[in-house]
């Protein structure tokens, strides 16, 4: 399965220069939850300015306790540090999760970078097991990609 037939779209979500940057990620994040029927949560988490932790930004999904996340702790503080896609087939084998909803049965998470640095990643939980593919991690480094140009 592929999904470039979305790219389009996200491009143009992306460009949109009438929208603010929270505006066009927040419409980006609604817009993957809405078309990918196996992506129940979609956000982006950012480092906390110096602080080594992240902080949620915009997101799409069930409300999240998780607004801050230490650097190391869960896949997400994981990603922070590794600087590597984590994709997590069953959160129940994972002993280092933060459990955001009872339903979520699988994660992926891929960092964002900006001039190499990883500022970032976008967050995707899916109450399905084991949905993710390679055309899952293809089409988010995409999303990614274009998301640090704006950045940058």
């Amino acid at each position: 399965m592929s999904f470039d037939h979305l790219k389009p779209e996200i491009t143009t979500i992306l460009h949109n220069n009438e929208a603010t940057l929270n505006e066009r990620l927040y419409a980006l994040c609604n817009f993957l939850r809405e078309s990918i029927p196996h992506y129940d949560w979609v956000g982006y988490y950012f480092r906390n300015g110096d602080k080594e932790e992240l902080k949620l930004g915009p997101y799409v999904g069930a409300p999240t306790e998780h607004t801050i996340i230490p650097f190391g702790k869960g896949i997400c503080g994981q990603v922070a540090v590794s600087n590597e896609n984590f994709v997590v087939p069953d959160v129940t084998a994972q002993d280092n999760y933060i459990a955001c909803s009872i339903h979520v049965k699988a994660e992926i998470v891929i960092p964002l970078f900006v001039n190499g640095e990883n500022i970032g990643q976008i967050d995707i939980d899916s109450a399905t097991p084991d949905p993710f593919t390679k055309a899952d991690e293809a089409l988010l480094e995409f999303v990614n990609e274009k998301v640090a140009g704006l950045m940058a």
